[in-house]
């Protein structure tokens, strides 16, 4: 197993960041890990990583006890932080060699190009790391995390910031590295979760809430769908509840309304009749299956405000 944790406690000053939680991630699984702001994301990725000790429970990469053997572990890991440190003076390669040279990879410079290469920095590679766009500074961190050529890649927030064209090109560097890597990918762009990820972790106030794969995850909420309906106008929602198999009804604005049912099918033909029988206009009617969105806000809504994760540490989620 590339990632273990068992029964992992941080306890800073009497407030748990992180409260007795327990999962494994195997190689070549490529697993989102989300939770909202303080919920210890941040803290179970630095224990992982070496970076803090946690209060009980113990963290394996590879097999190797982190507390234990923590330079040991490192060698195993690749690690992106959410704040990305980096030399603003030194330029591309000048940086990605002093990293080689910390791993003391024996050659370097074959190290250095193949990482330039994998995540798409050859065009800017002859430039000082200051001068290059939030885009291009984030692969300069995701290169310093593969240069080594670990086995577990951990990467907090990887695609904070960039732009569309930019989230597409790391989210497919990130797949092609799940293929022989294990991957623990944490964002708050959801959508990038669902893109690249089979299964979810979600904890909430430091406790897991959530660890399936994200098709069973929309099973167990019932297996509903959601089906949308946008008139011309406002109607009487009162016509749409007595929908037979609608559980309930959104109203998301003044002429579109959101329905839950476990038969979509039946319910988008019973509005088709409601609209036929009281001369509505519909301007659109589709179906969707309950997004990671919903599930997550279902996990981790109308919860007590966290406590902050690391009081005497600057940490942000």
């Amino acid at each position: 197993m590339s990632i273990e944790i068992n029964n992992l406690v941080k306890d800073y000053e009497g407030q748990k960041a992180v409260n007795n939680i327990s999962f494994r991630v195997a190689k070549g699984e490529i697993v989102g890990f989300l939770g909202p702001n303080g919920a210890g994301k941040s803290t179970t990725m630095k224990i992982l990583t070496g970076y803090i000790p946690p209060t009980g429970g113990q963290a394996f990469v590879c097999g190797i006890d982190v507390t234990t053997n923590p330079l040991d572990a490192k060698k195993k890991i690749g690690y992106l932080p959410e704040s990305n440190a980096l030399y603003y003076d030194m330029y591309v390669r000048e940086y990605l060699s002093f990293i080689a040279d910390t791993h003391q990879l024996p050659e370097r410079a074959k190290a250095v190009e193949r990482a330039i290469d994998v995540v798409g920095l050859n065009r800017e590679a002859h430039k000082k790391i200051g001068q290059l766009s939030k885009g291009y500074k984030q692969r300069v961190g995701l290169a310093a995390a593969l240069i080594h050529d670990p086995e577990v890649l951990i990467l907090d927030e990887p695609t904070s910031g960039l732009d569309p064209n930019q989230i597409i090109e790391i989210r497919e560097v990130i797949r092609r590295q799940g293929q022989d890597k294990t991957v623990l990918f944490s964002s708050h762009i959801l959508q990038e979760v669902e893109a690249i990820c089979d299964r979810v972790i979600i904890i909430n106030l430091g406790t897991l809430v959530a660890d399936d794969a994200l098709s069973n995850l929309q099973q167990k909420r019932g297996g509903q769908q959601a089906v949308v309906v946008k008139f011309d106008t406002a109607v009487n929602k009162q016509l749409l509840e007595n929908i037979a198999a609608v559980t309930s009804i959104e109203v998301q604005t003044g002429a579109q309304y959101k329905l839950l049912t476990a038969d979509a099918d039946n319910v988008r033909k019973q509005i088709l009749k409601v609209a036929l029988e009281h001369n509505l206009n519909i301007v659109s009617l589709q179906s969707e299956e309950h997004r990671l969105e919903d599930i997550f806000r279902s996990l981790t809504a109308a919860q007590p405000a966290a406590p902050t994760e690391q009081p005497s540490v600057n940490e942000q989620q």
